[in-house]
C-alpha cells in the first residue's frame, strides 16, 4: 500500500507518514504511572486520537494496565444527565465488548441498576468495573469537553468522588480527559461554575499541576516526516521547500500534513520533479482559500466573545482591556490560536496569521468592486499610489460605514483596508501581515512579482501619534530592507471633517522615503 500525508482522522501505521506517537507522551506516561487524574488538551487536529490510541494500546501490552479509549462523541451537547450517563457507559461498555472481550464487565441488568440512581451512576459502574479485574483500570476519555451543563457537573463530580474514596474502594487508578481546553473551561455556566468550585484546589483534575498538552512536530521531525516521502517515491523536498512548510506551520500536525498532501497529492504528481518553497507558497493559498475542514472549524472560533477579546486588541496592535480574564487566554492558549514566544503572545502560525483577518474580511471582500487590472502598469508593475488614493476614495464613500459592520468593531478600519487590498492584490500577488499586542501597529507587506511594498496602519489617538508612527514605519523597513513605504493613518475623530482627515503627504524620516495617507 502507498504511504499518504494524512488530514483526515488518526494516522495508521502502514497508511500513513507519521512521527512516532511515543516521542510527544512522555509527561504523560509519568503521570499515569503516577496514578494521576489528568487533562490532556490541544488544539484540533493535532494528533490527540492518534495518540490516545498508541498509548491504550501501550498500557495494555505491557500487561501492568488495563487501558481503555473511550470517545464521547454520542454524548456530546447533552445537558440532561438523563440523556448524557447511558451514553457515556454505553461507550465505556462498546470499548469493553470491541478490545476486551474476555473482560468481565457489568451485564445489561447491571447498568439499568445503576442509571436508576443517576447522582451515583457513573461512580457505581466504574466501581463495579474495576472491581472485576485485577490490573488496575486507566480511563482515556476523549472528547471529554463536549460534555456540557449538568451533564458534565454530574460526570465530574462522580469522578472526584471516586477518587477521594478509591484507598476505600475500587476505582480507575488513572483517569485522562482528553479534548481542547483545559477542565476549567468546560463549565462556563455561573452556576455550574459554583457547583464545580472545586476545581483547580483539591480537585483530582488540578488544572494547575496536572494539565498537560500535546506540542507541535519540532522543525527536525518536520524534516523526517517529509523524508519518509522522499525514502518511498524518490521524490524529495528541496531544503528551502522543506524550511518554508515548517515556517508556515510552526510543526503543526495537520498544517504540515495538509501542505505535503497538497503538493504531492493534487499539484505535482510527477514523482521525478522536486517540491520547492514556490510549491510549498501555491499550497498555502489552496488550502486557504478552499477553506479545508480545519481551516474552516478555526474560523468559526473567531466568532466567540472570549476569542475576539484576545484578537481584536493583536490585529490592533493595542494591549488587551484590563477586564481581560486569565481564563480567556488560557482558552484560546488551549485552542492553539496563539501561542507565548519569547514573553509574548503571537498569533500561533504564519497560516493562521494569514487567515484570521482574510476569514473576518471575507464577506466584504468579494463585495468590493475593484479589479485587478485597473492598478496594473503596462509593464506589469502593480500601481501602489494609484491603489491607495483609490482606497481613499472608498473609504470616505463607503468604507468606513463598512467597517462598523465588523462583529471585531474596534479593528474595523484595518480590516477594511485588508479587505480592500486583498481583492485587488489576488489577482497576481500576495499579502503578508504582522500584528500583535503592543506593537501599536499593523505591518502589511504586499508582494508582487518580484516587488515588495510596506505599509503600516495606525490609528490617530492624539497629537503625538504621527510622529510615532513615522518612527515605527523606519524600523519596519529597515527590518524588510526598503528604502521607501506608505503610512495609513486613520482618524476616527467626530470632529474632524473629511477635508482635514484625506491628505496625501510625503516625507522623509529617518532616511526613509514615507507616503503618509490620511484617512
Amino acid at each position: 500500500m502507498a504511504l499518504s500525508f494524512n488530514t483526515t482522522g488518526p494516522c495508521i501505521p502502514g497508511e500513513h507518514y507519521m512521527i512516532p506517537p511515543e516521542r510527544r507522551l512522555g509527561p504523560v506516561l509519568q503521570l499515569i504511572e503516577e496514578r494521576k487524574y489528568f487533562t490532556l488538551h490541544a488544539g484540533r487536529q493535532t494528533g490527540k486520537t492518534t495518540s490516545l490510541m498508541w498509548l491504550a494500546a501501550h498500557l495494555n501490552a505491557s500487561g501492568r494496565w488495563r487501558a481503555l479509549w473511550v470517545d464521547l462523541e454520542t454524548a456530546r451537547e447533552q445537558p440532561d444527565p438523563a440523556v448524557a450517563l447511558p451514553a457515556i457507559l454505553e461507550a465505556i461498555d462498546r470499548t469493553l465488548r470491541l478490545q476486551h472481550a474476555d473482560l468481565a464487565r457489568p451485564d445489561a441488568n447491571e447498568i439499568e441498576a445503576v442509571l436508576g440512581k443517576l447522582t451515583t451512576a457513573l461512580l457505581d459502574y466504574l466501581a463495579r468495573l474495576t472491581a472485576s479485574d485485577e490490573l488496575p483500570l486507566v480511563l482515556l476519555f476523549d472528547e471529554a469537553d463536549g460534555l456540557v451543563g449538568s451533564a458534565m457537573v454530574a460526570f465530574l463530580t462522580q469522578l472526584r468522588h471516586g477518587y477521594i474514596a478509591r484507598s476505600q474502594a475500587p476505582f480507575p487508578s488513572s483517569v485522562v480527559l482528553v479534548g481542547q481546553r483545559q477542565v476549567r473551561d468546560y463549565v462556563l455556566g455561573t452556576e455550574d461554575r459554583r457547583v464545580l468550585s472545586w476545581l483547580g484546589t483539591t480537585s483530582p483534575f488540578n488544572i494547575t499541576a496536572e494539565a498537560t498538552t500535546l506540542g507541535p512536530f519540532t522543525r527536525a521531525e518536520v524534516g523526517e516526516l517529509l523524508a519518509q516521502h522522499t525514502a518511498a517515491t524518490g521524490q524529495r523536498f528541496e531544503p528551502e521547500a522543506v524550511a518554508r512548510i515548517w515556517e508556515l506551520g510552526q510543526g503543526h500536525p495537520w498544517l504540515t500534513n495538509a501542505l505535503a498532501a497538497q503538493i504531492v497529492g493534487r499539484d505535482v504528481k510527477d514523482r521525478g520533479i522536486p517540491i520547492t518553497a514556490l510549491h510549498v507558497e501555491s499550497a498555502k493559498e489552496t488550502i486557504i482559500l478552499e477553506r479545508r475542514s480545519h481551516i474552516d472549524s478555526l474560523v468559526a472560533r473567531l466568532r466567540e466573545p472570549r476569542v475576539r477579546r484576545i484578537l481584536e486588541p493583536m490585529l490592533l496592535g493595542t494591549r488587551p482591556s484590563a477586564e481581560l480574564l486569565d481564563d480567556d487566554l488560557g482558552y484560546v492558549l488551549g485552542l492553539g490560536l496563539v501561542r507565548v514566544e519569547c514573553g509574548e503572545l503571537q498569533i500561533a502560525n504564519p497560516i493562521y496569521r494569514e487567515v484570521i483577518p482574510r476569514a473576518l474580511t471575507w464577506a466584504q471582500q468579494i463585495s468590493i468592486h475593484q479589479p485587478t487590472e485597473w492598478y496594473v502598469r503596462p509593464d506589469g508593475a502593480l500601481d501602489v499610489p494609484g491603489l491607495l488614493a483609490a482606497w481613499q476614495v472608498f473609504w470616505r464613500k463607503d468604507g468606513h460605514l463598512a467597517a462598523e459592520g465588523f462583529g471585531y468593531r474596534e479593528a474595523g478600519p484595518h480590516l477594511m483596508l485588508m479587505a480592500f487590498l486583498q481583492r485587488v492584490v489576488n489577482g497576481g500577488g500576495r499579502v503578508e501581515r504582522e500584528y500583535g499586542l503592543g506593537r501599536g501597529a499593523l505591518d502589511l507587506m504586499i508582494f508582487w512579482r518580484a516587488e515588495r511594498y510596506a505599509i503600516e496602519v495606525k490609528i490617530r489617538r492624539d497629537t503625538e501619534t504621527e510622529a510615532e508612527a513615522l518612527d515605527q514605519v523606519a524600523r519596519y523597513l529597515d527590518r524588510a530592507g526598503l528604502g521607501e513605504g506608505w503610512l495609513v493613518l486613520f482618524d476616527l475623530r467626530k470632529e474632524v471633517s473629511w477635508v482635514d482627515k484625506l491628505f496625501v503627504r510625503d516625507v522623509e524620516h529617518a532616511a526613509k522615503q514615507i507616503r503618509i495617507m490620511g484617512c
